[in-house]
C-alpha cells in the first residue's frame, strides 16, 4: 500500500514524528532545569493554538461548539497524556518512555471495540497482544518497574483513549477544528495550574520554550496535512518511526542508548505493530 504513495508523504510523517519528539526533548531540558511540567505542557498547547488559528479556517458559529463537552473529554485526555510523558521523561531514557508509551495503539483498538463498536479479528489481536509484550519488556512491571515508567504507560493509556475520542467525534466537526479546539482547550483546562515561580529565563531557555511548542505544533500540523490526501492506513505505520525518532535524538541530545534488551523490545513493537496497521488496511 505505502509504496503507491510518494517519498514526500512519507518524509512529511517522518519529519512530523522527528518534530513531535524534539518537541518532547526541548520540554524534557525545561523541566530538568526546574521549569514545573505542567507550565511547559501549557506553553506547548498555548503557543500551539496561537500558531494554529489561522490555518485552522475557523468558521462561523463553531466558536460556540467549544463547549461541547465531548471536546472538553478529548482535549483533557491529551492533556494528561502531554503532562505525564513530560513527567516521565524527567527520569527515564526517552526510547525507553515512547515504548511504555506505545501501549497506546493497544488500549484504542479495544476500547475502540467496546465503545465504538469496531471489528476485532484474530490476527491483529495477536499481533497487538505480542506488541504489548515488547512494551512489557521494556516497563518489566513488578521487576524493578520505576514511577518514570509508570507515568510512560499512563500516557499511553491517555493517547489511546483520545484516538478513540477522535475517532468518536471524526464524523461531528472538521479535522482542523478538532486540532485547534484541543489546543484552545487544553490551554484554558491548564491555565490555572502553569501558574508557578519559574527559573530565570535566559536566551537557551526561551529557544526551549519555542521548541517545545512548535515542535508538537509543526508536527501535528504535519499530520493533519497529510491525512487530507492520504489513506489513514498509509499513514498509520508510519507512526511508530516515532520509536526510531525517540531513539536517535534520545541518543545525540541526551547520550542515552537503549539495553540490548530494550533494542529488542523496540524491534517487536514497531515490527507487530505496523503488520498489524497494515493488515487493519486490508480489513484482516
Amino acid at each position: 500500500m505505502i509504496e503507491k504513495y510518494s517519498v514526500r508523504i512519507v518524509a512529511m510523517v517522518v519529519l512530523a514524528m522527528f518534530c513531535i519528539v524534539g518537541g518532547d526533548a526541548a520540554g524534557t531540558i525545561l523541566t530538568s532545569a526546574g521549569f514545573p511540567t505542567v507550565t511547559v505542557a501549557w506553553s506547548r498547547f498555548a503557543m500551539g493554538a496561537l500558531l494554529l488559528v489561522g490555518f485552522a479556517g475557523l468558521q462561523k458559529g463553531e466558536v460556540r461548539q467549544l463547549i461541547d463537552w465531548r471536546l472538553a473529554l478529548r482535549a483533557l485526555l491529551i492533556v494528561c497524556g502531554i503532562t505525564a510523558i513530560l513527567t516521565a521523561l524527567k527520569t527515564e531514557p526517552m526510547a525507553n518512555v515512547f515504548a511504555g508509551f506505545f501501549i497506546g495503539p493497544v488500549v484504542s483498538y479495544f476500547l475502540s471495540a467496546l465503545l465504538l463498536g469496531e471489528r476485532i479479528t484474530l490476527l491483529r489481536t495477536g499481533l497487538l497482544l505480542v506488541s504489548f509484550i515488547g512494551v512489557l519488556l521494556v516497563v518489566r512491571p513488578g521487576f524493578g518497574m520505576t514511577a518514570g515508567m509508570g507515568f510512560a504507560v499512563l500516557a499511553g493509556c491517555f493517547h489511546g483513549s483520545y484516538l478513540v475520542a477522535t475517532r468518536w467525534l471524526a464524523g461531528s466537526y472538521r479535522p482542523r477544528f478538532l486540532l485547534l479546539s484541543q489546543l484552545v482547550i487544553g490551554a484554558v483546562i491548564l491555565a490555572p495550574f502553569a501558574i508557578a515561580p519559574l527559573p530565570q529565563i535566559d536566551g537557551f531557555f526561551l529557544l526551549m520554550i519555542v521548541l517545545s511548542a512548535l515542535g508538537s505544533a509543526v508536527g501535528n500540523l504535519l499530520l493533519v496535512l497529510v491525512n487530507r490526501t492520504t489513506p489513514a492506513g498509509v499513514v498509520a505505520p508510519l507512526i511508530y518511526s516515532q520509536l526510531f525518532a525517540a531513539t536517535i535524538i534520545g541518543f545525540f541530545v541526551f547520550g542515552q542508548w537503549p539495553d540490548s534488551l530494550a533494542l529488542f523490545s523496540l524491534c517487536i513493537i514497531m515490527v507487530a505493530g505496523v503488520s498489524s496497521v497494515m493488515l487493519a488496511g486490508r480489513g484482516r
